[in-house]
């Protein structure tokens, strides 16, 4: 059962970061080797790029959840607000 193009298969969805980052690495190790048939190429290729993907969009929640600790001119604290503003 093959995976649309635009959809990450669910079990790269349910991995963390550091997982997904991790079998990324694999890939790319296996790729730059040159070790790999021509359909193992193409097949962990197609999952990097869904782990890439999957990377990314972690990546953008999280970014998207952080937020800066505004400072008064005295120095205390007065809230927060979303990174990147200024």
């Amino acid at each position: 059962m093959a995976a649309k193009p635009e959809t990450i298969p669910d079990d790269i969805r349910k991995m963390a970061f550091e997982e997904a980052l991790a079998a990324l690495e694999q890939i790319v190790g296996k790729l730059e080797s040159g070790e790999v048939s021509l359909e193992e190429s193409i097949d962990i290729y197609t999952r990097g790029t869904y782990l890439k993907r999957h990377c990314q969009e972690k990546l953008k929640d999280a970014q998207a959840r952080i937020e800066k600790i505004t400072i008064s001119d005295s120095g205390e604290p007065t809230g927060t607000e979303p990174f990147g503003e200024e």
